[in-house]
């Protein structure tokens, strides 16, 4: 009568137990879970994945937060001329808020409020980025401006700063302040 497969292993089991099969397979027989050297890898492997991927992710979110700003200044920028237009007295306004909601709700359009841009915009901040806004008050009506976007830390949360003015040319600086000498985007 024949054994099945699982009789000769059995069989090869019981008839290997009696011989010595040295220290470290004994003992691996023993012993369940990983030893220190198999988890000191395992932990050496993920810190330097982890150290390639966190600059690059910081790198993504710089370049995130730049185009934020770009587009930021854009909107401000579409808000600023639709203002000149809408109070043509007064031409650009004197403060970043006065394009913003203001506090009445729901908002009424006004010199200090016109509802042109969201109140994070109006606030000056958005994206690691401030955002500064100089109306030129040489005439009435006020017929420039300048606009700038920069890192709140530089090489943190941004790497370039941005500049603009009423022609809407946005101009870039990689390690200072922008300005109108600066190249375009």
């Amino acid at each position: 009568m024949g054994l099945s497969v699982r009789g000769y292993l059995d069989m090869f089991l019981r008839s290997s137990q009696g011989k010595k099969c040295g220290p470290s397979i004994s003992r691996r027989r023993s012993e369940a879970g990983f030893s220190l050297i198999e988890l000191l890898i395992v932990v050496a492997i993920i810190l330097i994945v982890a150290a390639i991927a966190i600059p690059n992710y910081l790198n993504a979110r710089m370049a995130a937060n730049e185009s934020s700003a770009v587009q930021s200044m854009r909107t401000i920028q579409s808000g600023l001329t639709a203002y000149a237009t809408t109070y043509p007295a007064i031409g650009f306004p004197a403060q970043l808020a006065h394009l913003g909601p203001g506090a009445a709700m729901p908002c009424v359009s006004s010199p200090t409020q016109a509802c042109l841009i969201d109140s994070v915009l109006a606030s000056g901040t958005k994206a690691g980025y401030n955002l500064t806004y100089v109306q030129d008050a040489s005439s009435t009506p006020s017929v420039g401006y300048t606009l700038n976007a920069d890192p709140i830390l530089r090489g943190s949360s941004g790497h370039r700063s941005f500049y603009s003015d009423q022609p809407g040319v946005i101009r870039w600086n990689f390690s200072a302040v922008a300005s109108i000498t600066d190249p375009t985007i």
